[in-house]
């Protein structure tokens, strides 16, 4: 009333005129008076029936009236202003949040004030424009830079001298990928420490070089290791087999050819032991990895952290967006989805909701599963209802039921494709149409059958152990064992082909006499042509030699021998009248001289044909095809061989002298001729002696 009588007073000095106004001012005030009357009663009525969540959600609603896009990189630069660096806890198990004492050391490194942002990749949509609002709202001049969970992603200089783009290029041009963020920010932050020439030419160095030679891997994966296990077991049992079995094989020959053992039995054991010891102590030093990733190791608190923040969040309210993550919920978004919120609570059979507007990557504590992370959220919460995990990075919605009396079975198999993963407009909008499809699924939990009984999600399969996740298997494991057996069978099998292939070659090499002739070699039939050229050449030799290094003794013997048999000149062995056995005995007598003189004495040279070279054994052997004539002969390697594999072939090797015949066969060189030459088989000094016999020198 006073209000009314002032105003009519007040009125009262006001011209006549002016009365129409003065009633439309005194009604506009009546109904705002009532308007607020109203409004009153109304929220009074509200609050009545409003639980502490509910006062909770409005208060958030009016603060969300602020400007989203803006509202990431104030979060940001808030915490950008209590410590330069700052850590997601998003990316505990490639990034723990303990790593940044690590990147403020690094940062320190720079010469100017460095703030550092580590955050998952998918936390922006532009880094660039991240880092300019957050400096914008900072307000401070710096290099700004931001790493995600594989290396540097976005640089930039305000207000200072910074090559950050040189820098960025380096770190992305000189290492692997799999190098690792924390890596990747230590070779920026020292091209940074070049100043701007040298790292701009170190950029150009290495984009050029990228293009050619790209840096090999740092590390090696599970697969991998499996190889190194496979290819150790392998050479493990491989090697000292193959050893063993080609030494017995050798032994076997030797025994056959009659040659003596030469090495004691341990020896062959004895070695295949150490080489498999060498292999087992070698193979650790050559694969020395021990983890697939450069990622450290999170500590509990680490792995923890993300799922305590958006607890203590949705304790708060039950709509929980991450501030480092773009907004995809406006205000008026968020209001509806409170609103939504209470009805489902208050509803039959209903009860609380909780949205998480949170992204899950592999390197989170749960690994990406939205399932764990739901579990582990409502562990923290501690209060049963529906968890709602809505990935703001791909946008996918995923539901669980925790405690209440709805159908978790519709929830999991009837929740539509477009609001769990959106259709092809989502996926082109850059906040995924969250906002509808969230306000779809609680139009489609009003509509999910209710249950007698509460109903709760299986337990989740744990995420793997962040301490074993990079950690690379044993060497001599997995397939470690397998490799064993392979390399025994590899073993068995590359001996079975050498033993085939030599026996298969010495097979063909028997069958066709000739073919064992090397250029030391003769044929079993020579022309007497080829032997006077022959015994000149080896006596002249022999004589050159002999003069000019003036040694005695077998050389002597064996010069002395050889000229007696051509009464001292060497010229008479081209004469054509020379006998064949006595140019035999030459080129005998003369190549044992040589060899004495390079210090090389033959006792024996082969019995089968003299002209085959030194012998290496003695063997009983077959001299007449015709008959089972046997004799035993000093025989080189290859009539050796042949005596073994083929005994009726020797006979076809021995030495014929041209025009040596008897009874139409033609006779051995030692039955052909009962001179010198006839002692060939029992070795050079037998024939030495003879000569001189024959010649009466004593």
């Amino acid at each position: 009333m006073r209000a009314v009588a002032a105003n009519g007073a007040h009125a009262g000095r006001i011209p006549a005129r002016s009365s129409g106004r003065t009633r439309l001012l005194r009604l506009l005030l009546a109904l705002g008076a009532l308007t607020a009357l109203f409004a009153t009663a109304t929220a009074t009525a509200r609050a009545a029936d409003a639980t502490p969540t509910r006062a909770a959600d409005a208060t958030r609603s009016l603060a969300a009236d602020a400007p989203t896009p803006g509202t990431q990189a104030a979060y940001l630069a808030d915490r950008l202003r209590e410590n330069p660096v700052y850590v997601t806890d998003q990316l505990p198990r490639e990034l723990p949040r303990s790593t940044a004492p690590d990147f403020a050391r690094l940062a320190k490194r720079t010469g100017v004030p460095t703030y550092v942002l580590v955050l998952p990749s998918q936390s922006s949509f532009d880094g660039r424009q991240l880092l300019g609002a957050v400096h914008d709202r900072l307000g401070r001049d710096g290099l700004y830079v931001l790493v995600d969970e594989g290396e540097v992603a976005e640089a930039a200089a305000y207000g200072v001298r910074a090559p950050a783009d040189a820098a960025s290029t380096v770190s992305l041009y000189e290492l692997p990928y799999d190098a690792g963020p924390l890596l990747s920010f230590e070779r920026f932050v020292d091209v940074i420490a070049l100043g701007g020439e040298k790292a701009t030419a170190r950029a150009e160095e290495a984009r050029t070089k990228h293009g050619s030679d790209e840096p090999a891997e740092m590390y090696i994966g599970p697969s991998d290791r499996n190889n190194q296990s496979l290819h150790t077991g392998t050479l493990l049992t491989g090697v000292p087999l193959l050893i063993m079995l080609s030494a017995g094989y050798v032994r076997r020959r030797r025994r056959r050819s009659g040659a003596g053992r030469r090495l004691p039995r341990w020896v062959v054991p004895g070695t295949a032991a150490l080489t498999a010891a060498a292999i087992a102590l070698t193979a650790p030093v050559v694969f020395d990895e021990t983890r697939s990733s450069a990622a450290p190791i999170p500590s509990p608190a680490d792995l923890s952290a993300r799922v305590e923040r958006v607890a203590a969040g949705l304790k708060q309210d039950p709509v929980y967006a991450d501030p480092e993550s773009p907004r995809v919920l406006d205000a008026r978004q968020q209001d509806r989805l409170h609103e939504r919120i209470r009805d489902f609570r208050r509803s039959d059979g209903g009860g609380p909701v909780y949205v998480s507007l949170v992204p899950q990557t592999p390197e989170s504590e749960s690994a990406g599963d939205a399932d764990l992370f739901a579990a582990a959220v409502h562990a923290k919460v501690g209060v049963d209802g529906v968890y709602v995990v809505a990935d703001p990075a791909d946008g996918t919605i995923d539901v669980y039921n925790h405690g209440l009396r709805l159908d978790s079975n519709h929830l999991f198999l009837d929740l539509p494709d477009s609001v769990a993963y959106g259709d092809s407009k989502a996926e082109e909008a850059d906040d995924h149409l969250m906002g509808e499809r969230l306000d779809a699924l609680m139009t489609f939990l009003d509509e999910t059958p209710r249950t007698d009984r509460p109903g709760f999600e299986s337990a989740p399969a744990p995420a793997p152990r962040a301490a074993e996740e990079n950690a690379l298997p044993p060497l001599f494991a997995t397939d470690f064992w397998p490799g064993l057996f392979v390399g025994a069978f590899l073993a068995l099998l590359l001996s079975g082909i050498a033993a085939g292939l030599t026996w298969l070659v010495g097979r063909l090499l028997r069958r066709s006499p000739a073919s064992h002739e090397s250029p030391t070699q003769a044929p079993a039939t020579v022309s007497a042509s080829d032997l006077r050229r022959t015994a000149h050449t080896e006596l002249t030799s022999l004589t050159r030699e002999f003069n000019d290094q003036g040694e005695h003794g077998r050389a002597w013997d064996c010069l002395d021998a050889a000229l007696l048999l051509v009464d001292g000149d060497p010229g008479r062995t081209r004469e054509r009248s020379a006998d064949p056995a006595t140019l035999v005995t030459v080129i005998v007598l003369a190549r044992a001289g040589r060899a004495a003189l390079a210090g090389e004495p033959t006792e024996r040279c082969c019995g089968v044909n003299p002209l085959h070279g030194p012998a290496v054994g003695r063997r009983h052997v077959r001299v007449s095809g015709e008959r089972n004539n046997r004799r035993m002969l000093p025989v080189c390697e290859p009539c050796r061989d042949t005596a073994i594999g083929y005994p009726g072939s020797i006979p076809d090797r021995l030495l014929k002298l041209p025009g040596a015949e008897s009874g139409g066969s033609r006779l051995p060189y030692y039955e052909a001729t009962d001179g010198p030459l006839s002692a060939v088989p029992e070795g050079i000094a037998r024939v030495i002696d003879k000569v001189r016999e024959t010649a009466g020198v004593h």
